[in-house]
């Protein structure tokens, strides 16, 4: 499976993300449709930008038991994403009763993955507001295998664990890795963060980036610079 770049379009409304999607007239990126975007809008955004042609990863990182997962899952399959996710913590019966119920009658199913530590927790968080005292590399990989077992196709992990996830995991477990920068940017909020280069370097299979291209004067140029240092 190729290398991509997800535009991740936190936006608030209908009317920006549209505007922003206007700008990019020769080339249909891969967009992420997060929780702010879709409470505000529903479904309904997701088969637009679906017509207009562009792949999807649906995030919404449902965690609930699961019964209800499985079932939510079996809503969002009908919305035709190319990607979805969960919480790798909800457990391993969690996944996997959300991987029944996103596939389809036909068999068909969107990539199902499983975010294992947010890339805004560092060491620091997770042991005191988490109480999980292990080093968090060794929680990641945990909650990567977890996800394998699971039988999901990858993980949402920090570019800095991608190599280890799939060192971990096997070289076919997808890494979607957010906390991606420019080497000349803003960090912002993230605590672990990477340039699109050496996300290649290290094994990303997908990297999702949202303000270094939402938020640049030049949206498209940004975007194409990305792509040209990620996948070359």
């Amino acid at each position: 499976m190729g290398k991509d770049v997800i535009i991740a379009c936190d936006f608030a409304s209908k009317e920006a993300t549209i505007n922003f999607l206007d700008k990019f007239t020769d080339v249909k990126p891969f967009v992420k449709i997060g929780m702010e975007l879709f409470y505000a809008e529903g479904p309904e955004i997701v088969r637009e930008i679906k017509e207009r042609g562009h792949k999807i990863f649906l995030d919404l990182k449902l965690h609930d038991i699961p019964n209800t997962v499985k079932k939510s899952m079996a809503v969002l399959s009908r919305l035709d994403v190319d990607m979805t996710n969960l919480h790798a913590g909800g457990t391993i019966s969690m996944m996997e009763a959300a991987l029944e119920g996103l596939t389809r009658p036909d068999g068909t199913r969107p990539l199902l993955i499983a975010v294992t530590q947010l890339t805004s927790t560092d060491q620091e968080r997770m042991e005191n507001d988490l109480l999980i005292k292990e080093p968090i590399d060794k929680v990641v990989m945990h909650y990567a295998n977890n996800a394998k077992i699971a039988g999901l196709d990858g993980v949402v992990c920090s570019p800095l664990e991608a190599g280890k996830v799939h060192e971990t995991c096997g070289k076919e477990f997808l890494t979607v890795t957010p906390g991606v920068r420019f080497a000349d940017g803003d960090i912002g909020d993230q605590k672990r963060v990477m340039t699109p280069s050496e996300a290649k370097k290290i094994g990303s299979d997908y990297i999702v980036v949202g303000r270094p291209i939402t938020a640049a004067e030049d949206p498209v140029a940004a975007y194409k610079r990305c792509c040209k240092e990620f996948i070359g």
